[in-house]
């Protein structure tokens, strides 16, 4: 199952084995100090049709103020003293040689470090890599043994002066001579990280009982002999074994198939990438040994992980410690800053220090050398397909991913990959397996897309030729075969909510570009000699989320009716600390007045995990969940698409309760003073002809009130006014059951709650709060999803399909995308202006990894150092369509749709639209990204 980083916290007091962990994020408003809130949303900051004017963090970017943690250093940061030493490290070049030692000769005595660690100070002082099993056994080569990955650190540098650390940094880059070898040793990889295969056959209907499916049975999981995974034998013992039973039955229907089934087969290939994330890797790192506190700026999108884990390593070693204290200012990683190792390295660094902040930042070579990348992908197809009638029977996939030479995600990332192989068409029976080796490259981790940008290009690709093998339009042979609402997936799994691929597909098939591709092949070759002209088609679906997705949130509402909200979601680019306050808007009818984010600290929510949402077993999480404190994870990291679903559920279920316990009984005891029963009485008013907005609480004709007098007047009554929740999602929202003071026995979609009563409220009722100033209401029953459910794979999507327009140069083989229009359904917008930049953004991506961008995996690749943007060539504006590229969002289906996750979807469709496209364009069909002009001239000569 997933890598889980493993370890028992105690978080009524945030402690990690009696280490206080404190995480903060660090704003953009923020000029040489801490501030503890974004920018305040401000009364200007809505239109009269309540949207935002401008992103709470876009003033602070455009007018240069520090806002990203690079921007940094230890004199910007409040109590930090303010000399600041600089670190870089040395790495190894080859992993077919011993690591021998550095020779430092070249900086002679002028550049000399002042401090140079190598792994045996590391043991000495008991420093270790935690979770090796996810980060790999040691931060830098040990003496006397081989590399594990091509360009892993061998040596950490240490300058207390800037100019020196830049001298040196510069003079020993490309020096060959810097890290010594010795004799040639065979690679020894680590244990290959993972198989696992999904297996499928549907009953006597889409709808009926599967004979077999992971969710019904098993996913079926393997050891390696050699670079193969050995499968367990087939039988009818256990669910693994009829697993390989039916898989069997699948492959001998597939080799036996008749000449009314089409088999088509094909191999495709997906090249690594790195994500070229605008702010490289950095962390600054104080150790402050007096009061034994770690102090860290950290650019992560992982907070929480980065602090508890920095003090299991340090916890272990000879330095004292009994705090941590992680700032994190805003950042941009495209899932490369999800449990990373570098932030670790920032550690070590800091340990070093000599009292001294340590800062520790890639330059754009480092980066390319060490930076996470998108795995390389080996996929093999087969489709069985009804020639008469065009419907799809069966899928075989074998999927292969290089995971380089550290473990991080890359078996969940091909499992994932593999199981999104399916995109938006329904497949009786299927057999997908998923394999992620090991190997000497730089190692590949959760880069945007997860998996499914390499398996869904794949299958889109794969369809176009399958549909011009039988005559069939394209579009129309997909609609023959698409994924309906109540469907099952390859694992077994009902997806929530409508599927409308259908109708983004007849969308698409009245488009001008396709309906009138031909006659423009015709009319544009003619007027263009020497071009030729194309356009592609493909569509996919996304999940969003990784099946274990945990928050919390918090509002309050003081007696002067100011609102101050709290969330552990913090900015990495998609405009989260936007969309989050907006939310709180569209139910208490006014934005927060104060916004804190990034927030880790939650005294109110005395909870406990281990934080092994995949692994824990069924008789163990019901052991568990009995203790109404326990819960499978605390918070998620930013990744997965996870902000404005997941994260926006505990924003959205604090907004209702607020609603609920707060504003509807306040509200009605205004309406209801004044003899017999105020101007409420004579009228018919339910709590659902509640209406907030601009500020105004309404009903049913009654007089309007300001959100001012109803928080005045809750506090009056001691109604609560504050709210904290915690929410668990497994494929499907965790629900609990809450004794409510004054209420009747209530289920909501939370696991925990607290709560903070006004200031008329009873004796009885305030000694209540005795939690960090709240009432934690402890759950009478909690029902979380089964932990088969994990098996599901999936049950949420957001769809996406572009049409590419390109021109193809036959002499230079050079592609030109003309135009493009894709298609979004992603529930009800919360803010469409973010929707759009993610549109735009992930296009852009998209184009690149379809037609320029390439990693080579080992010797010659990145992990040499020598990479960067003069070799690695990314998209400019001329080659994505700026000024011709169009969108369409789908409306909702009405306006109580939630929004769905999409920043990831919308980069894949492009890649197979685009290689559809090319195969219009020139009739030649490509099985390898990315599609360049060298790979033109080849087919065409």
């Amino acid at each position: 199952m997933v890598a889980a980083i493993s370890r028992r916290r105690f978080l009524n007091t945030t402690l990690v084995a009696g280490v206080a962990v404190k995480v903060s994020l660090l704003a953009p408003s923020a000029e040489a100090s801490l501030v503890q809130t974004p920018p305040r949303p401000g009364p200007d900051w809505l239109k009269p049709d309540g949207r935002p004017r401008y992103r709470l963090d876009a003033v602070a970017k455009v007018t240069g103020a520090k806002t990203f943690t690079r921007d940094y250093r230890a004199r910007d940061l409040e109590g930090w003293p303010k000399e600041q030493s600089h670190a870089f490290l040395i790495h190894a070049t080859k992993a077919d040689r011993s690591f021998e030692g550095i020779d430092l000769a070249v900086l002679g005595e002028d550049l000399k470090p002042d401090r140079v660690v190598l792994h045996e100070n590391l043991i000495a002082d008991g420093i270790v890599v935690p979770s090796q099993d996810f980060f790999g056994d040691v931060f830098l080569v040990p003496k006397g043994q081989t590399p594990r990955l091509l360009g892993q650190p061998v040596a950490l540098l240490i300058y207390r002066d800037f100019a020196r650390y830049d001298a040196a940094k510069r003079r020993i880059r490309f020096d060959e001579s810097v890290v010594r070898y010795g004799a040639r040793t065979p690679y020894n990889p680590p244990p290959h990280y993972g198989a696992s295969r999904y297996v499928r056959i549907e009953g006597d209907s889409p709808q009926a009982e599967d004979r077999f499916s992971p969710l019904k049975d098993a996913v079926i999981f393997a050891k390696f002999n050699g670079d193969e995974p050995a499968w367990p034998a087939a039988g009818e013992g256990d669910a693994m074994a009829r697993g390989m039973a039916a898989a069997s039955q699948i492959a001998e229907g597939a080799a036996s198939a008749g000449p009314d089934k089409l088999v088509f087969k094909r191999n495709y290939f997906s090249q690594s990438i790195d994500a070229s994330a605008m702010e490289a890797d950095n962390g600054n790192v104080w150790y402050d040994q007096a009061s034994g506190t770690l102090h860290l700026m950290m650019a992560t999108q992982s907070p929480q992980e980065v602090a508890e884990v920095s003090a299991e390593i340090v916890r272990h070693s000879r330095f004292p410690l009994k705090e941590v204290d992680l700032k994190a200012g805003y950042t941009v990683g495209y899932g490369t800053k999800d449990h990373c190792i570098f932030p670790f390295f920032c550690v070590v660094a800091g340990l070093y220090g000599d009292g001294r902040p340590v800062r520790l930042a890639n330059d754009r070579f480092e980066q390319f050398q060490m930076g996470l990348k998108r795995h390389a992908f080996w996929m093999d197809k087969t489709l069985v397909v009804d020639r008469k009638t065009g419907r799809f029977e069966t899928l075989i996939g074998r999927y292969r991913s290089d995971g380089g030479g550290r473990p991080n995600f890359s078996f969940s990332v091909t499992f994932v990959g593999a199981t999104a192989a399916q995109s938006i068409y329904y497949l009786p029976k299927s057999d997908v397996s998923a394999i992620a080796l090991a190997s000497r490259g730089v190692e590949a981790g959760s880069t945007r897309g997860y998996g499914t940008l390499q398996s869904m290009s794949a299958t889109e690709m794969m369809i176009d030729e399958v549909a011009a093998e039988l005559g069939i339009d394209p579009i129309e042979l997909r609609l023959r075969n698409v994924f309906k609402s109540g469907m099952k997936n390859t694992q077994g799994a009902i997806p929530g909510g409508a599927l409308r691929n259908e109708e983004i597909l007849e969308r698409a098939r009245a488009h001008p570009l396709w309906a009138g591709r031909h006659d423009k092949k015709k009319a544009y070759e003619a007027a263009n000699p020497g071009k030729r002209y194309g356009v592609g088609y493909a569509h996919v679906q996304k999940d969003y989320g990784t099946g274990a997705e945990a928050a919390l949130a918090s509002l309050e509402i003081d007696p002067k009716g100011r609102l101050s909200f709290r969330h552990v979601a913090h900015e990495m680019g998609p405009g989260v600390t936007t969309s989050q306050a907006i939310m709180v808007g569209e139910i208490l009818g006014r934005v927060p007045d104060e916004t804190e984010y990034g927030v880790t600290r939650w005294p109110q929510m005395p909870l406990e995990t281990a934080d092994q949402p995949y692994t824990t077993s069924q008789e163990e999480e019901d052991r568990l969940s009995r203790n109404p404190r326990w819960t499978p994870r605390f918070t998620s990291p930013m990744s997965a698409t996870n902000s404005a679903y997941y994260l926006g559920h505990a924003t959205r279920e604090a907004a209702r309760l607020l609603l609920d316990q707060m504003v509807w009984p306040a509200a009605k005891s205004l309406w209801s003073r004044g003899i017999g029963g105020g101007a409420i009485a004579p009228y018919n008013v339910r709590r659902e002809d509640l209406r907030l907005a601009r500020g105004l609480v309404q009903a049913g004709g009654l007089p309007p009130l300001s959100l001012e007098q109803v928080a005045a007047e809750a506090h009056r009554l001691g109604l609560v006014t504050g709210v904290t929740v915690h929410t668990f999602n497994r494929w499907q929202w965790t629900e609990a059951e809450f004794d409510l003071p004054g209420e009747s026995r209530m289920r909501l979609p939370l696991d925990a709650l607290a709560l903070r009563y006004g200031e008329g409220a009873p004796a009885e009722r305030r000694a209540l709060m005795t939690t960090g100033g709240w009432h934690f209401v402890e759950r009478a029953a909690v029902h979380y999803p089964p932990t088969q459910r994990n098996n599901a794979g999936v049950t949420y999507y957001a769809p996406m399909a572009t049409l590419a327009e390109v021109a193809v140069d036959t002499g230079t083989g050079k592609i030109t995308l003309l135009s493009h229009h894709s298609y979004l359904e992603c529930g009800r917008q919360v803010v469409p202006e973010l929707v759009s930049g993610q549109i735009q953004g992930g296009l852009a991506m998209g184009i690149g990894h379809a037609l320029t961008e390439y990693l080579p995996l080992y010797e010659d690749g990145p992990g040499d150092g020598t990479w960067n943007w003069n070799r690695y060539e990314l998209p400019r504006a001329a080659d994505v369509a700026v000024w011709t590229q169009t969108a369409e969002v789908l409306p909702p289906l009405s306006d109580t749709d939630p929004p769905k996750g999409m920043a990831e979807v919308v980069m894949i469709a492009v890649v197979p639209a685009i290689a559809n496209a090319v195969a219009h364009a020139i009739g030649k069909r490509f099985y390898e990204l990315p599609i360049t002009a060298a790979k033109i001239r080849g087919a065409l000569s």
